[in-house]
C-alpha cells in the first residue's frame, strides 16, 4: 500500500499507544504535564542523557515535554516533510530560534523585505546588539547576490510575503543559498506545511506560527522550527536548550485537537476568500487584489507550481483617503479588527501605508491597504457586510 496523502495521515499520526495490558487507548492523546522525570535507575537516567545527546528523543527533565510533545513533534515533521521539529512558545520565537541557531557575532544574515514586520525587531533590538548585521533585500537572486558578503551565513524569507501575499520562486533562492554556502529559512506559517512545504522545495529550515492555522480557533500561542538536514539539528538543540523554550502540555494537547481539522478549515476558508477576491474584483474603486491564489496576482503562476492549496488570507488597495477606509473598517459587522489570522473567524486590519515604504513590491504607493482574513461563517454573509460597510463609510 503506498503511503496515505497528508490529510489521512494527519488523522492517525500522534495518537496515543495502546496499553499492553488492556489493549485500549484513548482516541486523543492525553496531555501529560510535568516539571520532574524520575527513572528508575541511575543507569536508566545514564541512558537516556547519552540518547539526548546523540540526537534522539529522550526526556530526561520536563521542560522538553513528554508524549504530548513528541506527538505533535511528529505532525510538524510530516507537515513540513523534515526529520526533527522543536516547539517554542509563538511564532515570533520560532524566528528567533531559527536565525539564532546559525547566527553569531560578525556574521551577516540576508533577508526578503517582504518577510513579517518584527523580525525587523529582532533585528534591530537584539541582532544587532550581538554583532549581526542584516541586509534587507527585494526577494529575487538578483539582489540577494548583490547585497551577499564574504560573512554571509543565512538568508531568510518568508513566502508568500507578509501582508503583499507575494510569492517568492522558492527553489531558486534555495539554489543560490546552497551554492553559496549559506543556511536557508523559510517562514512558513501561511502553508502551515498542509499547502506549502519550503523544505520539499528546497530549504533548509522552516518556522511556524502554530498559533494560526495549526490552532484554527485562536485559543493559544506556539511556534516550530522544523529542518530536514540532521547536520542542522545539533545547533537548533543547543540553541532551543540555551534559550529554555518551554511549551505548555496543555497547549500541545490544544495543536493536536486543531490540526486534525485544519485540511477541512483552509480548505474552506481558501475557497471562501476566492469568492470574495471575485466581489472586490467589481468594485471599482478597488485598484488590486493580493492573493497568490487568484488568477490576476501577479504570483499566480508560481503558487500554481509550488503550492498544494491557499488558505483565507488576501489583501486589497483602495482608491481612497485613509479617512473613509478607517470608516469602512468601523463599519465592518462580521469581521473582527484584529491583528491575527488562521481561526474560525474573520478579521480585518488597515494596513498605514507608511508601514510598508520598505516593501519592494509595495513600490511606494499611498493608497490604503485593507488585509482580511475571511473564516468560515457563510462567505455571502462576509460579501454583504463589506458591501453595506462600504456604502455606509461614503
Amino acid at each position: 500500500m503506498s503511503k496515505p496523502h497528508l490529510q489521512t495521515v494527519l488523522q492517525h499520526i500522534g495518537q496515543a499507544n495502546f496499553d499492553e495490558k488492556t489493549g485500549a487507548a484513548p482516541v486523543a492523546m492525553p496531555a501529560m504535564r510535568t516539571s520532574t522525570v524520575r527513572f528508575k535507575s541511575l543507569a536508566h537516567l545514564e541512558q537516556a542523557t547519552q540518547n539526548l545527546q546523540q540526537g534522539g528523543r529522550s526526556v530526561v527533565y520536563g521542560r522538553s515535554g513528554m508524549d504530548t510533545h513528541r506527538a505533535l513533534e511528529d505532525v510538524f515533521c510530516e507537515l513540513e516533510n523534515g526529520v526533527k521539529s522543536y516547539l517554542v512558545p509563538s511564532g515570533m520565537a520560532s524566528i528567533s530560534l531559527g536565525i539564532l541557531s546559525f547566527a553569531q557575532s560578525g556574521d551577516h544574515v540576508l533577508v526578503s523585505d517582504s518577510a513579517y514586520a518584527p523580525v525587523r525587531a529582532l533585528d534591530a533590538w537584539f541582532l544587532k546588539r550581538m554583532g549581526i548585521e542584516v541586509t534587507y533585500c527585494e526577494p529575487t537572486v538578483a539582489a540577494f547576490k548583490a547585497a551577499l558578503q564574504p560573512n554571509t551565513k543565512v538568508l531568510y524569507l518568508e513566502s508568500p510575503g507578509s501582508l503583499l501575499m507575494q510569492m517568492l520562486d522558492v527553489p531558486a533562492l534555495a539554489a543560490f543559498a546552497r551554492e553559496h554556502g549559506l543556511i536557508s529559512i523559510a517562514d512558513n506559517t501561511w502553508g502551515s506545511g498542509l499547502q506549502y512545504q519550503p523544505l520539499t522545495l528546497g530549504m533548509d529550515v522552516s518556522v511556524i506560527a502554530a498559533t494560526k492555522y495549526i490552532s484554527g480557533h485562536s485559543d493559544f500561542l506556539m511556534g516550530a522550527v522544523v529542518t530536514n538536514r540532521e547536520d542542522l539539528i545539533p545547533a537548533i538543540h543547543e540553541c532551543h536548550y540555551a534559550l529554555g523554550y518551554s511549551v505548555s502540555a496543555d497547549d500541545v494537547w490544544l495543536a493536536l485537537r486543531g490540526v486534525r481539522t485544519m485540511p477541512i478549515r483552509m480548505r474552506e476558508s481558501g475557497l471562501n476568500a476566492l469568492k470574495v477576491c471575485e466581489a472586490l474584483n467589481a468594485w471599482p474603486e478597488v485598484e488590486r487584489i493580493f492573493h497568490p491564489a487568484w488568477p490576476k496576482d501577479p504570483g499566480h503562476q508560481l503558487w500554481l507550481r509550488d503550492a498544494n492549496g491557499s488558505n483565507g488570507i488576501l489583501s486589497f488597495s483602495l482608491n481612497t483617503d485613509r479617512a473613509r477606509a478607517v470608516r469602512f473598517v468601523d463599519q465592518l459587522n462580521l469581521f473582527g479588527i484584529g491583528f491575527s489570522w488562521g481561526g474560525f473567524e474573520s478579521l480585518v486590519q488597515l494596513v498605514e501605508a507608511g508601514s510598508l515604504s520598505h516593501h519592494s513590491y509595495w513600490q511606494d504607493q499611498q493608497m490604503p491597504l485593507i488585509r482580511l482574513h475571511v473564516g468560515l461563517e457563510q462567505v455571502d454573509d462576509l460579501i454583504t457586510d463589506l458591501e453595506q460597510a462600504w456604502a455606509q463609510s461614503a
